[in-house]
Order: C-alpha cells, then sequence, then structure tokens
C-alpha cells in the first residue's frame, strides 16, 4: 500500500474534525501524521489520526481499509460467510479482531472501521432498500413487507393557490399543540400562524384510549381539574384514581361519578382544541382540522386511518385498531363551549402565549371537522414545495427516522386509484428487520437492539434515529473499556447503564471548537477519568457513529430517487427534499455527508436539501389547505362533468331510442321521418372464398385518397395501393374539381401499375351519406368530414365520376359497385370470417351497417334474402331525440361546425370531435380557477388545438404524468403536474361516454338481428375500423364491456379489418361479378 494510493479519491466526505486551513490528509499522513515514506503504509497512529479528520466512502481507498471482505490492511480475507453481491463479494458479518499480517490494528481502529461503510456496500444497501420498497407497493408482498410504504391518500403538493383558516392538532412526545393558520392564496409566502402547547398528562399517555363509562351516570367522563398550573399536572394526580376535592366532571344528570378513570387521550385533545379555540376572535362556522399522529397507521382514507402499534412511551389501551380519526371527531363532537370557556373556571392553562380573552359566546358550537390525518414526514414535505420545483421527497431524522415521497398511483397496488400521484409514507424505520442489515450490524449495535423495549424490531431506526445514537458510542466505549483502550484506571461501570450518554451529548463532542472539551465535561460527570486522547477518541468515535447514521440516510434517499426516477422514465430527476429532525438541525455536517453521499449514489438524480420550517404543525396546516382545495376541485369537476356520465338507465334508453329510429328508417312511409336513414346498399351477399381475378378500388373518406389494385386468388389477397392528399380547396370547391382530380390520382395509379391498357372491374368506396338507388348508383345526401364541394349533393357519385372520366379522355373506367367504408369493412372481415354481418367504423367519423332481413326493408322491394343496410347513425338524433344527453359542451361544438344540427349522434362519438368536447370542458374548468391556477390560456382558445389523438396518447395505461404534463407544454399550456391529472380524467370521461354511446347503439343493432331470426342467442362478428376504435388504449374496452351489459343474449366478437374500404370494395365487386356470372 503505497503513498500512490494516499490520494483521496472522488467521495471522500470531512467531518467538522478538519479545518479549511488544514492539510490534506495525504499531507498529514507523509508529515505530521506519522511520516510514512513511499511505498511504506501509514502507522496506526497515522490511521487513527485520519480517522479524526474524516469518512471515506470512495472505491477501494486505503483509508477506508475495511471494504467488503477485507480486513483493516485491505486485504482479502476468506470467509465461508462471503455472498454475491451487486457490487462483488460481501462479507456477512463484521468480526472486529479478526485480522491479516498486515499493519496491526488497534482496537480503536478496529472500533472506527466497523463503524465505517465504504460506498460499494451503501450501494448495496440502496439496492436493498429499494426492493423492500417494491415489496412494501406490491399488493402480493405488501403483508409481509418490512418497509411499509403505506398510502397517505395526499394526492397533491401545494399549488399555492390553498387560502382559508387551517386548524392543526399536534400530538407530540409530551405535548399537544394547536395551530391555528390563516393561508393567503399567496403562495403560502406568509402564513399567519398562531399557536398553543398543552402538556400531556401521563395518564392520558397510557391510560384508555376511549371514553370509559362508570358510575350511576351513563356517560360520564372526568374532563379535568379546577387547579392551577399546567395543564393535567395538578396535585393529587388529577386524572389517577385520587382526586383533590375540587374535582369536577362533565356528564348526564348530576349524580357523581363513581369511581372516577384516567382522562382518555383524544378527549384531552379535543378539550386542548375547545380550549384554544376559546381564544380565537371571530370564528367561522366550520373548521378544518389537520391531525398529527406520529404513529404507525393503516389508512384507508385521508380521514381514515386505523392505529397499528403504538411507540414512543403511548400505550393507550383499547385504540389499536381503531380509526383514530374517528375517536378524535366523537371526542371533538362532544365538547362544548360553556359560560366559562372550557371545561370552567381555571381550568389547566397552555404554556406560551395564552389568551384569556373568550370570543365564544356562552352554548355557541364549534364544527371542527377532522378532514386530514398524517404523520409528521408528510407534513415536512408539505412545507418545502415551490411553484418552481415542487417538494417530492422527505426525510426526518430524529429520535426516529422515516421518509415519504410522491409515488407514481398506478404502482401502489394496495391502492384502487390509478391516477396522478399518491404520498406514500415508507415507514422505513423498520428496513432490515428481515436480517437485510445484518453485514453491517455491529457488536455494539446488536447490544443497543437488545436492551431495547422491541428486540429486531426498527433495526434500521436503530442504527440511524437520534435515540439510539447515544448508546451506540456508550457500548462502543464500553467495549473498548473492556480491551483497556479506554479510560485506564476508571471504574467504567456506569457505562452499562442504558441512556448515560445521550445523543445530545453525542452531537456536542463532535463539534469542532468545543468538542473535546465537551466530552471531557460528559465523561467526567459520569465519573471518569478520562485523559487528553480518550477525549480524543471518545470524539472520534462520535463522529464515526454519527457520519454512519448520514451515510445510511443517503444510500434509503437515493434508493427513493432512483425508484421516482424509474417509475416515471425520466433520464434526470430533479426535485427539493424537506429535511427535518434533530440531526440534520443540530449537525450541519449532517446534511453535508446526506447531501453528497447521495449524489454519489444516485447521480442521476439532483436533489435539493430544504430545510423544513415547523413541518408538523405549518405542513399539517398546508396539507389539510390542499385536501381542501382537492376536495372543492373535486366537486366542481363532479358538477361539470356529471351530464357526461352516462348512467345505465341512460344507456338502456339510448338503445330503445335507436331501435325506435332504425324501426322508422325500414319503413317506407316513415323513413322521411327517421334521424337514421337505414339505407339499402344493394349487397345481397357476403363473400364466400370462391371469388377470383383482379380489381380497382377507389377508397374516399376524408382528406387522403387512395386507389387500390386487389388479386383475388385461392392462395389469398394480395394488394397495391398509393395514396393522394386532397387539398382543402378542393373539397370545399367544385365537384367538377374534385371528381377531375380524383380521375387524375387514378390514371396516374394505374400509370404506375401498368394497368392503362386493362378495363378491370372497380369498386368506389364513397364514404358519405348516399341515398343507394342500385350497386352502381348513389346519390349523396349531404357532405359531411369537412367536405362541402358544390354540385354534388342531390347527384350520383358514380355518374359524377363517369362524367369527370370522360372529361381526362379515360375511357377504360368500369365502376361496378359503389360501397362506404362501413360496408367495405364488413366484406372485408366476412373474406376472413362467414359470421361477420355487421360493419362498424369509429375513426374520424362513425356509422354502421348489418344484414338485414329483406322482408323488412319497406324502401326495396322483394321478400327473400337479406341485404346489408347502410345505417348512416351519425345522424341518429338529429330529430331531437338525443337532446336529454346532450350537453353544454356538445352543442358548442355544433355551433361551430360546418353542419350545425346535423350528424348529432356522429358529434358525440367520432375522433374529429372529441379533442373539440375535451378544449371546451377545460376552457370553463380554468374558468371556474379549477385548471392552470385559474390563469387565462389564450391558445386554448384556437380552435381544433386539441386533436383526438392526444386523447388516445393520455389515456395510455401507464403513461407517466411527466409526459401528460409534455403534451399540454407543447400546446403552451403551463400545466403543473396535477393539471395533467385533471386533464386525463377529462379525456377518459369524454372517451368513456362515446365507447358507451356506440355500445348503446351497436346493442340495438344485434338485438333486432337477434329477434329477427328467432333466435335466444345470437352469435355474430363485427367487422370494425377507424383509428378511434384501434388506437385509443381503452375505447375498445369500454365499448364491449357495455354491450356485454345492454345485450347480455348476444355473444359478440369483434375483428379488426385489414383495410376494410380498400379491400372491401374490392371484394364486394368480386362479389358482384361472382353473382353476375352465368
Amino acid at each position: 500500500m503505497g503513498l500512490s494510493r494516499l490520494a483521496l479519491p472522488p467521495g471522500v466526505l470531512y467531518l467538522p474534525g478538519q479545518r479549511r486551513d488544514q492539510p490534506s490528509a495525504s499531507c498529514r499522513w507523509k508529515g505530521e501524521a506519522g511520516g510514512a515514506r513511499r511505498g511504506q503504509p501509514p502507522s496506526p497512529a497515522a490511521l487513527e489520526d485520519v480517522f479524526n479528520m474524516f469518512v471515506v466512502v470512495g472505491h477501494s481507498c486505503p483509508l477506508y481499509p475495511r471494504l467488503p471482505g477485507r480486513d483493516c490492511s485491505g486485504r482479502t480475507l476468506p470467509s465461508d460467510d462471503a455472498v454475491e453481491t451487486a457490487e462483488g463479494r460481501s462479507s456477512v458479518s463484521h468480526q472486529l479482531a479478526q485480522r491479516n499480517d498486515g499493519p496491526a490494528c488497534t482496537p480503536v481502529q478496529r472500533a472506527l472501521l466497523a463503524l465505517t461503510i465504504p460506498l460499494e456496500m451503501l450501494q448495496v444497501v440502496k439496492g436493498r432498500m429499494m426492493q423492500a420498497m417494491s415489496h412494501g407497493l406490491s399488493r402480493q408482498t405488501h403483508a409481509q413487507a418490512n418497509v411499509r410504504m403505506l398510502p397517505t391518500y395526499i394526492c397533491s403538493t401545494p399549488n399555492g393557490t390553498e387560502k382559508g383558516n387551517v386548524l392543526v392538532a399536534e400530538l407530540c412526545q409530551s405535548h399537544v399543540r394547536i395551530l391555528l393558520m390563516t393561508l393567503l392564496g399567496d403562495g403560502n409566502q406568509s402564513p399567519h400562524v398562531t399557536d398553543k402547547i398543552f402538556d400531556v398528562p401521563g395518564d392520558s399517555m397510557q391510560g384508555p384510549g376511549e371514553a370509559v363509562r362508570g358510575g350511576h351516570g351513563s356517560g360520564w367522563l372526568l374532563l379535568g381539574c379546577p387547579v392551577p398550573g399546567r395543564l393535567g399536572r395538578a396535585p393529587g394526580r388529577c386524572g389517577g384514581s385520587r382526586l383533590p376535592p375540587t374535582a369536577w366532571a362533565l356528564g348526564k344528570g348530576e349524580q357523581p361519578v363513581t369511581p372516577a378513570v384516567p382522562l382518555q387521550l383524544f378527549d384531552f385533545i379535543a378539550q386542548c382544541v375547545r380550549q384554544f379555540l376559546a381564544g380565537v376572535s371571530s370564528p367561522e362556522e366550520r373548521l378544518p382540522l389537520g391531525f398529527v399522529f406520529p404513529f404507525s397507521c393503516k389508512q384507508t382514507q385521508l380521514n381514515k386511518a386505523e392505529l397499528l402499534s403504538w411507540s414512543k412511551g403511548f400505550s393507550c389501551s383499547g385504540v389499536e385498531g381503531k380509526d383514530v380519526v374517528q375517536l378524535l371527531q366523537s371526542a371533538i363532537n362532544k365538547q362544548e363551549v360553556g359560560d366559562h370557556g372550557v371545561g370552567g373556571p381555571g381550568w389547566g392553562q397552555p404554556r406560551g402565549g395564552a389568551n384569556d380573552a373568550l370570543a365564544l359566546t356562552p352554548g355557541q358550537l364549534f364544527h371542527v371537522e377532522v378532514v386530514a390525518l398524517m404523520n409528521d414526514t408528510v407534513g415536512t414535505m408539505m412545507t418545502c414545495s415551490t411553484r418552481e420545483r415542487p417538494c417530492e421527497v422527505a426525510l426526518v431524522v430524529d429520535k426516529g427516522t422515516n421518509s415519504c415521497f410522491m409515488a407514481e398511483a398506478q404502482y401502489v397496488e394496495v391502492v384502487e386509484e390509478t391516477n396522478g400521484r399518491m404520498c406514500v409514507n415508507t415507514e422505513w424505520g423498520c428496513f432490515g428487520d428481515d436480517d437485510a442489515l445484518n453485514d453491517i450490524l455491529t457488536p455494539y449495535d446488536q447490544r443497543v437492539d437488545q436492551e431495547s423495549s422491541n428486540p429486531g424490531k426498527k433495526r434500521f431506526e436503530k442504527l440511524v434515529g437520534s435515540l439510539y445514537l447515544g448508546d451506540i458510542v456508550r457500548h462502543t466505549l464500553m467495549a473498548l473499556s473492556a480491551e483497556k483502550a479506554l479510560f485506564i484506571g476508571s471504574n467504567v461501570t456506569v457505562l452499562g447503564t442504558k441512556g448515560a450518554l445521550n445523543t445530545q451529548q453525542v452531537l456536542e463532542i463532535i463539534d469542532n471548537e468545543e468538542g473535546m472539551a465537551k466530552a471531557r465535561v460528559a465523561l467526567e460527570a459520569l465519573g471518569l477519568r478520562p485523559s487528553e486522547r480518550d477525549c480524543c477518541r471518545v470524539q472520534q468515535i462520535c463522529r464515526a457513529v454519527v457520519s454512519r447514521s448520514a451515510a445510511l440516510c443517503a444510500a434509503g434517499l437515493a434508493a427513493i430517487l432512483g425508484y421516482i426516477r424509474h417509475s416515471r422514465g425520466l433520464e434526470r430527476l430533479v426535485t427539493n427534499v424537506a429535511v427535518d429532525g434533530e440531526l440534520y438541525r443540530a449537525h450541519s455536517r449532517f446534511g453535508e455527508i446526506l447531501q453528497s453521499v447521495t449524489g454519489l449514489l444516485a447521480p442521476d438524480c439532483m436533489a435539493a436539501l430544504v430545510p423544513s420550517v415547523d413541518g408538523t404543525g405549518r405542513g399539517a396546516a398546508i396539507v389539510t389547505a390542499v385536501a381542501l382545495r382537492l376536495a372543492d376541485q373535486r366537486r366542481e369537476m363532479d358538477q361539470l362533468l356529471a351530464p357526461l356520465r352516462l348512467s345505465r338507465t341512460d344507456l338502456e334508453r339510448v338503445q330503445a331510442l335507436m331501435r325506435q329510429e332504425m324501426e322508422l328508417g325500414l319503413g317506407q312511409e316513415t323513413n322521411a321521418n327517421s334521424s337514421v336513414r337505414m339505407l339499402p346498399t344493394y349487397v345481397r351477399g357476403t363473400p364466400d372464398g370462391t371469388e377470383r381475378g383482379e380489381f380497382l378500388a377507389l377508397d374516399l373518406g376524408g382528406t387522403n385518397f387512395r386507389v387500390l389494385v386487389v388479386r383475388v386468388a385461392e392462395d389469398g389477397i394480395r394488394m397495391a395501393s398509393e395514396i393522394y392528399l386532397i387539398p382543402t380547396n378542393i373539397m370545399q370547391g367544385t365537384g367538377e374539381a374534385l371528381f377531375d382530380h380524383i380521375v387524375d390520382c387514378i390514371m396516374d395509379f394505374q400509370l404506375k401499375q401498368d394497368l392503362m391498357e386493362q378495363v378491370l372491374p372497380l369498386g368506389f368506396t364513397f364514404s358519405f351519406p348516399c341515398q343507394q338507388l342500385g350497386l352502381d348508383k348513389a346519390v349523396l345526401l349531404t357532405w359531411t368530414k369537412g367536405f362541402s364541394a358544390s354540385g354534388c349533393v342531390g347527384e350520383d357519385v358514380v355518374q359524377l365520376l363517369r362524367e369527370a372520366a370522360q372529361r381526362k379522355r379515360h375511357l377504360a373506367l368500369k365502376v361496378v359497385a359503389v360501397v362506404n367504408d362501413t360496408v367495405g369493412t364488413m366484406m372485408s372481415c366476412g373474406y376472413d370470417d362467414p359470421k361477420c354481418e355487421i360493419g362498424l367504423i369509429v375513426g374520424t367519423g362513425t356509422n354502421a351497417c348489418y344484414m338485414e332481413e329483406m322482408q323488412n326493408v319497406g324502401t326495396v322491394e322483394g321478400e327473400r334474402g337479406r341485404m346489408c343496410i347502410n345505417m348512416e347513425w351519425g345522424a341518429f338524433g338529429d330529430n331531437g331525440c338525443l337532446d336529454h344527453i346532450f350537453t353544454d359542451f356538445d352543442r358548442l361544438v355544433d355551433e361551430t361546425t360546418i353542419n350545425p344540427g346535423k350528424q348529432r349522434f356522429e358529434k358525440l362519438i367520432s375522433g374529429m370531435y372529441l379533442g373539440e368536447i375535451v378544449r371546451y370542458i377545460l376552457l370553463a374548468l380554468v374558468e371556474k380557477q379549477v385548471l392552470f391556477r385559474g390563469k387565462p390560456c389564450p391558445r386554448l382558445q384556437t380552435r381544433d388545438i386539441f386533436k383526438t389523438k392526444f386523447l388516445s396518447t393520455i389515456e395510455i395505461d401507464g403513461l407517466a404524468l411527466q409526459q401528460v404534463q409534455a403534451i399540454l407544454h407543447d400546446l403552451e399550456l403551463d400545466a403543473s403536474f396535477e393539471d395533467g391529472v385533471l386533464v386525463r380524467e377529462v379525456c377518459q370521461t369524454v372517451s368513456l361516454r362515446a365507447a358507451q354511446l356506440c355500445a348503446a347503439g351497436l346493442a340495438a343493432v344485434v338485438e333486432k338481428m337477434r329477434e329477427n331470426r328467432g333466435l335466444s342467442q345470437l352469435a355474430v362478428t363485427v367487422g370494425v375500423d377507424g383509428t378511434l376504435y384501434k388506437v385509443h388504449p381503452r375505447f375498445s374496452q369500454h365499448l364491449q364491456k357495455m354491450l356485454r351489459e345492454l345485450a347480455p343474449n348476444c355473444t359478440v366478437t369483434f375483428l379488426q379489418s385489414e383495410d376494410g374500404s380498400g379491400k372491401g370494395a374490392a371484394l364486394v365487386a368480386a362479389v358482384a361479378c361472382r353473382g353476375a356470372e352465368p
């Protein structure tokens, strides 16, 4: 181990022992710390001095010789306990005395090395933490997970618009704090805060959790003692079995309470609330309250949480397994404000700024509603969010330790919510209870654990929390004393006493300037006679213990940051991390180590540590205010979207109306009165597999026009095609220009395919409403989809095509059939599945066709067989029969189209209009200040800015909301994460309604077919095409699910068409040619 290895690698973390003006470690080693020459290892004394300066977490650094599986000389140790890890081999146990033939390690050096964790092992700890987090989030493994990953049902961070008065009840270690905070909607920059502190009587911490009834007066409860002094600390054991003569009680009747019982915890908190409110002026009728309850709970709602277990000296009976929010709410509901405020004259006074002025009139009730429960970690996170960079992670390192973060809701499998994010309380103090930390535990840690009240539990917390660090140091010193390395000549029996050295003393000892003096004072107070060297070594041990705590916290934090980055699909995560707790606040180097090691362990994450300001109080108030804002937001959303959320009854009515309109459309006398035209197509059969030959096909149904050649052979169908654009000026110009353009495209295609000399049968897919008078004769009824070419409505489109061919002198054009895309889709799928007798299009527009019994088609002569009916159901509702389901948004969309009042059903369903419906809803939400913080969005005023394709993208399962935000930002919308959640909900609502309405229409079709054929159960296939059906991630699922509910006697199979409008038109021509053969 030569001097070439003595330079500090990246990752060295300096402790307070090193001043900025001190020489580097390598310099001290060569000079002050032992005079090592090149090629020689440092002396043990040098090692010891170096540890006084820093902790090394770099890779394989000789200053950190205790690498996994190595001794203090840095040489590899053979070990039967070695196991493979992601970072290489790692020893499973600490053998402090294990040495090789390298430089001798003193007991102090071995202790320091044992308490130091190298970066490689921290990476392993990070990986194990991430695995433990995944187990906690999984529904399958959650119950067995040590890192519980408890959902908090907090689904948003503050956005700065929160306003109003919020009350907080914070249960602390030895007191209850009541706080009232007024938020002004100014970004939470200048909240007004008033608070009071009430001491918790010991009996309330240990007594019954719920109110105890006793004596002859049912419902009696001891509420307090009319004696001066701190609340619950009256002479005569107020609240115990022996009472002062002036004790009083509230209850039913006038009978005495026999016997009196200890004041239950939740009634005590409720009385604190009442006492506090007695000094508040201008009270509101309703005050929302956030409850800070720092114990492990299973939350099922924001305001519903069952206590899992007590800790921190609390052990109230009868509370575990019960809803603590309901217990507090019940206690609050029992409180009244009397003539003398709370509990009568002289009732226990609060600590800190008590206000004796009572603003409440006798008998007046305060309606205090507990709306949110949280722990201190969540509150810490909430105080550190800014508009520019939300805080999504919090870390508390106090007597205990915990963390929380905003997880993608879809990965929190133990809750039903899949949209947005949810704050997860990791409860990571229990990490390692499954032995995952055994290979970093020292004998000192094991002794601390054994003498704790919960051996084998909270292993991570016992390495990190300030409640335990003093005892870790104490056990280390005790072991070193036994090895005669410390306190020689002193009686060290006192070191065997738990708590003899506390964490506050440890933090004072590691101080740069006063640490040595503090060490001497603390040790002499224990009756020890420390030497200067003893004080120095104690300081080194203290620094190692605190630094290890920071490094382990960093490993946990890096695991959280890495998990967030991975779950959101980010290359780099940038976020604030709120930090609070005694260790972080009292020891500045703790934060520096935490920041540095986190950066080393999570290099793809940029996390700024932000000190929390009153996370438990103000943070809880902000949580509560956010909950209220979200509740108001939810009411606005539900009210706005309610008309679009159709019930089963609504859909059954739509189904019945569709059936009614179908019957009217089929009747010769009633056809003109129906909004569903039920047009005969003169297609009398579907493909039977015997069709052969070459056919041309044209497909006109939107802004793109296709020409195809289709070759039907025994071994299948082969096609060649080309797409041609139809410019807007031609779509909305003259009919002659439109059909001349079509013929030009046909000629260009035939030239490229060397078909100019052949006369091939041609099938023409013309996807607009037509009245068909024959297989090759169709009169255009109206333009849709943005077309408005003049001179076409009321004309035979086949004849218009033929005339254009004559003008272009293209005489080799033989049109044998004209169909729309819906019929083509049915025919295309019918070639693959003989049961396909329905066609459905859900794309830019929507339509359906089906095989109807000829005897029911009153508009065509003939009784035998079947004929395909083109329903043209896009116009369903044009006669007003669907007005009851049209919303204001639908009307706005309709009014701005080129055909107001027409194609009403299509405007509820098809891709051409859904984006516009969403846009109008978003505008309404902005106006109600629900979206984009109520700021004007000029870009959103632009018509058609929100394309239907955005709905399909936004609703993709698993799409991170970061990507939803990106879509909205591309539209120049200043969308927050929360806005993304709401926009997704709007999209889901609009697309769900479209799918359900489509299902209602289709249910009418299949039920009619079943009844026509006298079947108890119909099995039929629907050939389906259209981008909305094919591309939207949920449309087809919603459609099929609702169809099963509305038509339970029909088994419907959906077969997606492959080029139905092209291949289908050719197959119509092929079937026509087959029927014409002798």
